[in-house]
């Protein structure tokens, strides 16, 4: 099992390029970015954690921009969104942003994304809270189209274009592995439907051996190999005996959370936690 990291890429936090560095230089083999365009001042919809919205929220830097600042400051690490708001990007624009960023990285990004959970935000992109998924599903089909094909075309309820060229390519044939988060049964079936791995949180609702069997079960009834899936937990505990748990039931990932503090107390928090590589 790989273990990586998640940060808010915050205008007030450390350079990402610099905390790129960090992680690679202490052995950790990723950095995922979340992604939130903006957030509406209304706050209609509540914070799914409870409370009021963390600050971190309001202040992210573009993903796509800061992992190409941290693509550019090292040379293994691997780099993911976690997650892209698909039902908030334009497909075409998006999928020339995965290509350009895979390419430019040499293969080294991973497509995490999801549907989201802030009605104004996504309302504001001119997507609807109870079609996210749908929209979803066919963005990301969409955008395989226009990463596999020489002369790509897309006919859907919700995204269609007729036959077009985009290049560059990304690096990793067909695509960068996608990767879709969420705990539900409808997240587990569209993971099985059309990506290529499971991006759940840890938490109440992820105890790892009762869901390994369920997307085992959900596989094998989609009769989907599950050596083509790939589970990655994102805000796994900093805890040596869950990690070993998540690793003897075939998760290929955790990812670790670093949170919005000082750059000296992070790159601290770096030292300590890369004690759990060993």
């Amino acid at each position: 099992m790989q273990t990586g990291a998640f940060y808010f890429p915050v205008d007030y936090g450390i350079d990402v390029a610099e905390l790129a560095r960090a992680l690679e230089e202490r052995g950790f083999e990723s950095l995922f970015l979340p992604e939130h365009t903006h957030i509406p001042t209304s706050r209609r919809s509540p914070f799914p954690g409870g409370g009021e919205l963390p600050k971190c929220y309001a202040h992210t830097h573009d993903p796509f921009v800061a992992l190409s600042f941290a693509a550019a400051a090292t040379k293994r690490l691997k780099l993911g969104t976690g997650i892209c708001l698909i039902p908030q990007r334009d497909p075409i624009v998006t999928a020339k942003c995965v290509a350009s960023l895979d390419r430019l990285s040499g293969g080294r990004f991973v497509f995490g994304i999801g549907g989201g959970w802030n009605v104004e935000e996504m309302e504001n992109h001119g997507a609807r809270y109870n079609t996210r998924f749908k929209l979803l599903r066919e963005r990301i089909l969409a955008m395989k189209a226009l990463w596999s094909q020489e002369a790509a075309e897309f006919r859907g309820e919700m995204v269609s274009f007729d036959p077009v060229w985009q290049h560059p390519k990304p690096v990793q044939r067909p695509h960068p592995p996608i990767l879709l988060g969420g705990e539900s049964d409808y997240t587990l079936r569209r993971v099985v439907d059309y990506c290529d791995g499971w991006f759940p949180r840890a938490g109440a609702k992820f105890e790892v051996k009762a869901a390994m069997g369920q997307l085992r079960q959900i596989a094998g009834t989609a009769d989907r190999d599950m050596r083509t899936l790939s589970v990655t937990v994102f805000r796994a505990p900093p805890d040596k005996q869950v990690l070993d748990s998540y690793r003897e039931h075939g998760v290929a990932r955790a990812l670790l959370q670093i949170p919005d503090v000082g750059r000296d107390e992070i790159l601290r928090l770096l030292d300590d936690r890369a004690k759990l590589l060993n």
